[in-house]
């Protein structure tokens, strides 16, 4: 299971609502819309995301026996 750390409220879109769908793959960083991610959805069955699939941008990971967690700079921490 995942869970969102930070923030709580999650990220604002930019009328200062809940922002839009991910746009950007949580695996390869490619644009959703781009084409089928089939494979990125299989391999992320065993693997923590590596890109924030809010904005792109690269994330830090650490993985534990326990499990794993992703910080991205902007949208805070997910864990699973």
């Amino acid at each position: 299971m995942t869970e969102l750390v930070e923030p709580a409220a999650g990220p604002l879109g930019p009328a200062g609502g809940p922002a839009a769908a991910p746009g950007w793959c949580d695996r390869c960083g490619e644009s959703v819309a781009a084409g089928p991610h089939e494979a990125c959805a299989a391999a992320r069955a065993l693997e923590p995301p590596r890109w924030c699939a809010h904005c792109r941008r690269r994330m830090k990971v650490q993985v534990v026996p326990a499990g794993w967690s992703a910080v991205c700079v902007e949208h805070g921490e997910i864990r699973g």
